[in-house]
């Protein structure tokens, strides 16, 4: 029999403590290279790890609901078939000799990393499923209730702080209270005022009113996505914690649009879609370049600003799931036809699913364009830790008044929201005034 081998959660960027929300395999089970064995969520999207080799599961070191972080063990593998090419998250477990110790089933506590075992039996053993002990067990519910959905480290941890389950939205897949629920419940309860004064949610803003719209005719419900989900918490927390505020322009295109039109009919561009969007990027860079306020973040401690000194892009992706800002590396050292080229490819990718949670993170500034819908202007917010977005709307013919007459111009409209903590009125401005500057003459990109 093979040595049993560690498969570990392998770097997944800067995220620590991350949610397992589907755990795919069970002891026993064959997987092949590259199948996978659970399923991660983190505040900005999901991921599955997937197993580095092929082999049967011998044991399943995770549950749903449990924290991980990268090295963290996820199941022992007997491998069958090994890929030595690629050992990153795969260790090799020594045998031990057996021992007449036997294990009892360790009950079940709040998510920690799992512990090693301290060696593998040469006979294999059919897999058991310890029963959880009775005080482990959640109480009855009366009148028939359902029962929340929960493990039982959450229930426990739940009735030693007194919590009512059945008064909590779990946050986890499919509706799973986890502990970090049962903690903001906690707090919510906490601070909730206790006196006549209106009741408050999060941050203290009074929550909205439930109201039963079905008294006025039929309705349907429809659950949001997860993604939507996921977004929508970000963008509350930074509509409550950034001070937007927005400046709209108009830029003039026209000469900008004619050069484009042009690269359709050179034979060399002539397989790669070209927009607009591509030479907003190195006009963008152009500018973080002369304006470096905007390429920072500000500190946690809100004392100083952390400077960047690349230029990594993201781009707002609509999908049918719905929105994800993949970024672009490095724009400042790629051309408009390999911008062009690369935006497609990760654009298909969103689409599909297929995103990796690092491609996702490190962006410098945003851009969001609704171009190919409509729309004459918008506020966009802010993508937190950045400190500037960029809307788009749909370019439009405008007359222009040249001094002496009207001329038709092709004019595109251009919203740039900031962090208001760190960027003033003036200097977006003067990010905009240059931004419009190098839109108009696009030989300015290549300064």
């Amino acid at each position: 029999m093979s040595e049993p081998l560690k498969i570990t959660i392998p770097d997944i960027g800067d995220f620590e403590s991350v949610d397992v929300i589907e755990v795919l395999v069970a002891p026993g089970g064959a997987v092949q290279a590259e199948d996978p064995l659970i399923t991660l969520e983190s505040d900005k999207a999901t991921m599955d790890v997937p197993s580095p080799a092929a082999g049967c599961i011998t044991e399943v070191m995770v549950a749903v609901g449990d924290k991980v972080s990268q090295g963290s063990l996820v199941v022992l593998l007997d491998p069958t078939e090994m890929d030595v090419t690629d050992l990153a998250t795969v260790e090799a477990i020594p045998q031990a000799q057996p021992t007449q110790t036997v294990a009892t089933p360790a009950i079940e506590t709040a998510p920690q990393p799992a512990l090693s075992p301290a060696g593998s039996e040469t006979i294999a053993q059919p897999p058991v499923q310890p029963m959880a002990p009775p005080d482990t067990l959640p109480p009855p519910l009366e009148d028939g209730g359902e029962l929340p959905h929960a493990s039982p480290a959450v229930r426990r941890f739940a009735r030693e702080l007194g919590v009512d389950l059945s008064q909590i939205s779990g946050n986890g897949a499919r509706g799973r209270i986890l502990q970090d629920d049962v903690r903001q419940f906690v707090k919510a309860t906490l601070t909730r005022p206790t006196s006549n004064s209106e009741p408050t949610g999060d941050s203290g803003i009074p929550p909205m009113p439930e109201i039963d719209f079905s008294r006025w005719g039929p309705i349907d419900s429809k659950p949001i996505s997860r993604i939507q989900r996921l977004s929508g918490r970000y963008l509350h927390r930074a509509w409550l914690n950034i001070p937007h505020v927005t400046h709209h322009d108009d830029v003039d295109i026209t000469e900008l649009e004619s050069f484009r039109q042009s690269l359709k009919h050179d034979k060399a561009h002539s397989g790669t879609r070209i927009t607009i969007l591509s030479f907003l990027m190195r006009a963008v860079v152009s500018a973080l370049k002369a304006y470096p306020t905007f390429n920072a973040s500000l500190s946690p401690d809100g004392e100083s600003l952390i400077l960047k000194q690349y230029f990594h892009i993201g781009v707002a992706v609509d999908t049918d799931n719905g929105l994800v800002v993949p970024v672009v590396r490095d724009v400042d050292s790629k051309g408009i036809v390999q911008l062009a080229e690369e935006l497609a490819e990760i654009s298909a990718r969103a689409r599909d699913g297929k995103l990796k949670l690092d491609e996702m993170q490190g962006g410098c500034m945003s851009i969001s364009s609704l171009g190919g819908i409509g729309g004459t202007a918008f506020t966009p917010i802010v993508n937190a830790p950045e400190v500037a977005i960029l809307g788009v709307t749909r370019s439009r013919m405008t007359p222009v008044w040249n001094a002496t007459e009207f001329q038709p111009r092709l004019m595109l409209p251009l919203d740039l929201s900031y962090d208001h903590r760190v960027i003033d009125g003036a200097q977006a401005a003067r990010f905009m005034a240059f931004l419009s500057a190098a839109l108009k003459d696009a030989r300015r990109l290549l300064l």
